[in-house]
């Protein structure tokens, strides 16, 4: 994902805050983003469905 670092970091947010501690996710974010783990892919997932929620919410605010 390094080439949308916007989204890498909404990546990040989502899964340091999902998985605050080790005990959460077994390895750190550069971790799991190297590896591809399952805590990762979700995190990306998570802001991906963000993005195309705030996309679609803005484009709704600039209609009205």
């Amino acid at each position: 994902m390094d080439h949308d670092a916007r989204l890498r970091a909404a990546a990040r947010a989502v899964y340091d805050a999902v998985y605050p501690t080790d005990e959460c996710a077994p390895v750190g974010f550069e971790q799991a983003e190297r590896f591809g783990t399952i805590h990762y892919r979700r995190a990306v997932e998570a802001a991906l469905e963000v993005r195309g929620l705030l996309t679609h919410e803005d484009e709704q605010l600039l209609l009205f």
